[in-house]
């Protein structure tokens, strides 16, 4: 085990071929000091919502991709109430997106949807995050993530879990003693290779119809 030092902010994750930043897990994850921020206001639009039959275990996964795209007949959409939030990159601060506008789902209070620009103001990416809720465990979570490149026409799904055995478990809790290096390397080790979800990278010139 060793420090990743490199998890932080615009660097590509793993096994994504560069089409999410270490910052997008999760539609937005770590520090927001790169950027200013602005509570843009309140709209309509249609977002990804009750995103139930594409987490259908029945489906497999190469079943699922489309050429540009999850399949359209696998997702679902409403019309809801989002909060629209602006971040824009402070002067003298580095990253590969020079504005990013975030949409938030009135009720959940989760990203639904990105819009990621280039440092030259280009509309680069799009981000679409299909919600459902977990009635188990009263969680909303996300059934799919997918990034969308508008420059080469590539898009990455994540967080699919049809062909995953292990359910999600919520609320489980740890102690510092389980992420120490130790501990981790354990762990690493002995991960069931069910458990967890899956990412699919789709470029135009790996499918068609």
């Amino acid at each position: 085990m060793r420090r990743a030092p490199d998890l932080a902010y615009d660097n590509f994750a793993d096994g994504t071929k560069g089409l999410r930043t270490t910052d997008q897990y999760q539609a937005y994850n770590g520090a927001t000091d790169r950027y200013n921020w602005e509570l843009v206001g309140k709209k309509e639009m249609y977002v990804p919502y009750n995103t139930y039959r594409i987490g259908d275990k029945k489906l497999k996964y190469k079943e699922m991709v489309d050429t540009h795209t999850i399949r359209s007949d696998l997702m679902r959409y409403e019309l809801h109430r989002v909060w629209v939030v602006e971040a824009t990159l402070k002067d003298g601060m580095r990253h590969a997106y020079g504005k990013r506008t975030f949409y938030l789902d009135e009720d959940s209070w989760m990203i639904v949807g990105e819009d990621a620009y280039d440092t030259r103001g280009n509309l680069w990416r799009v981000g679409v995050h299909g919600v459902r809720q977990n009635y188990d465990a009263l969680v909303p979570w996300y059934g799919v993530q997918i990034w969308h490149d508008l420059n080469n026409g590539a898009y990455l799904a994540d967080g699919l879990d049809n062909e995953i055995k292990a359910p999600i478990v919520f609320g489980k809790k740890a102690k510092w003693a389980d992420f120490q290096p130790e501990r981790l390397g354990r762990v690493a080790v002995t991960s069931d290779p069910d458990s967890g979800s899956a990412s699919v990278k789709v470029s135009s010139s790996d499918w068609t119809r």
